[in-house]
């Protein structure tokens, strides 16, 4: 059985971290797709396509509107018969793997275990997030766990699905609302009859510090940056917006019905 890596990425100055990083996905992932804003520069998408090759096939999507980057990350793995799927955010996925390696490749190696791996943060990945995150989403991860039948993190960034999972979501789910996917795929999977499993891993730390850096930050750089995010106003309000749309979503889908065979 082959993984496949499916990505979002809004680029703040990450490709020559990608790029370093390229031979150790190869080790784990068959193929990377990866799906870019409409704005993206036309000579990064170039170069992006310039590091595909028939050892390991980077597929590069720019999407018609941002908020269907998620979802086109995964129709595209669809379409091109990913037996399963690892979706991770591509900024959380880069300091991942830069200073957790090993447990990245165990909770990569897991998601060919089952029908859909929701993959959490640790209280100590938890603790490096601005508290402007950690109240908002204490609550739309509350209401999630509640459909989901037990305590779970859904928002950070990360979940595997198996080939038919993977066709169950591609074909409910909301192509544009890439916050909704968080409790959404889950929660779409499990009406499907299908396997839910959930870990938690401290790689998932906070990423945003790490913008337009040479690396990823370490933890005093994370906490001067929370500090900085939690002190404009406008992110709070952001924040709520989120954590309303996965409200949403999760009302929402709960009052679906699927009709599908498994």
């Amino acid at each position: 059985m082959t993984l496949t890596l499916a990505t979002a990425w809004h680029p703040r100055g990450e490709y020559a971290r990608f790029e370093t990083l390229l031979p150790t996905l190869g080790q784990v992932y068959a193929e990377i797709i990866i799906a870019l804003p409409p704005e993206t520069d036309a000579a990064l998408v170039q170069k992006l396509q310039t590091l595909s090759s028939d050892r390991l096939p980077v597929i590069v999507r720019v999407a018609s509107q941002w908020p269907s980057g998620r979802y086109l990350a995964l129709h595209t793995a669809l379409e091109r018969g990913a037996e399963y799927v690892q979706y991770v955010d591509f900024d959380r996925l880069l300091r991942w793997v830069e200073t957790r390696p090993e447990e990245w490749r165990r909770t990569a190696a897991a998601v060919c275990e089952t029908d859909c791996l929701v993959i959490g943060r640790s209280p100590q990945a938890y603790q490096t997030h601005p508290r402007a995150l950690v109240q908002s989403e204490a609550i739309s991860n509350r209401v999630a766990s509640h459909f989901l039948g037990r305590e779970m993190d859904i928002s950070a960034g990360s979940k595997g699905l198996s080939r038919r999972a993977l066709e169950v979501v591609v074909a409910r789910s909301s192509p544009v609302h890439p916050f909704a996917a968080d409790v959404e795929w889950p929660l779409l999977v499990k009406q499907a009859g299908y396997d839910l499993r959930y870990i938690e891993v401290d790689g998932l730390d906070w990423e945003s510090a790490d913008r337009y850096k040479a690396r990823a930050a370490d933890s005093d750089g994370q906490r001067r940056a929370a500090e900085a995010y939690d002190a404009d106003p406008q992110n709070w309000e952001y924040r709520v917006r989120v954590a309303l749309e996965i409200v949403d979503a999760a009302l929402r889908t709960a009052n679906s019905h699927y009709s599908g065979d498994k």
